[in-house]
């Protein structure tokens, strides 16, 4: 049998539906910090971010057990796509409530231990560098805001975002090709400094 860690998504899925609970913990160590930072992306708020992950995870969990899993090559995007619907869900609600308020958007680098390794002003840069590459995806022109979206958060192969967006791979290419270089120029244009710590 083959380390745990060397199995693809599908295998240890395929384990954890069989009962194997330390499947289930390799998946999450293996995407944990992407799913993290893409909810934290989003909604901008540390608790808030905790829960939703924490949320995505607990969903995923009963979906696999419940064996409504179907597997599209992609765990990451599955994930994504739980953690997006919870967020959605979370605003909705706020929004019925009418009670959202920018109170709690403050963080405490400073005593957080998960950020112990980094110095508070890596951490700081960081977020703020992956901020304005979101940011800077915002003055693409649409058909590049779409493939670059599909590529990093949708984790979607070119073949299959060229399969979705009905073009060629090389059109898809270059459209991703164009959108780097638009990215680069915005971000010199604007004084921003991309360079994760």
């Amino acid at each position: 049998m083959k380390n745990l860690i060397q199995l693809t998504d599908q295998e240890l899925v395929q384990l954890y539906e069989n009962g194997n609970n330390e499947a289930f913990e390799t998946l999450l160590n293996r995407y944990k910090s992407r799913v993290y930072t893409y909810i934290f992306l989003i909604v901008r708020n540390k608790e808030l971010t905790e829960d939703i992950f924490q949320d995505t995870f607990i969903k995923a969990i009963a979906t696999i057990q419940q064996g409504r899993y179907v597997d599209s090559g992609r765990f990451l995007g599955w994930i994504n796509r739980i953690a997006h619907n919870l967020i959605i869900d979370h605003f909705r609600k706020e929004k019925n409530e009418n009670t959202f308020s920018t109170d709690g958007l403050e963080y405490d680098y400073v005593n957080n231990s998960k950020y112990s390794e980094k110095s508070v002003e890596d951490v700081i840069s960081n977020e703020q560098v992956m901020r304005d590459v979101i940011h800077l995806v915002n003055f693409l022109p649409a058909t590049q805001q779409e493939v670059v979206r599909m590529r990093y958060f949708e984790e979607l192969s070119f073949k299959e975002i060229a399969e979705k967006t009905d073009v060629s791979i090389n059109t898809a290419l270059g459209r991703m090709r164009y959108a780097l270089m638009n990215m680069r120029k915005i971000a010199t244009e604007k004084n921003i400094y991309l360079e994760i710590k």
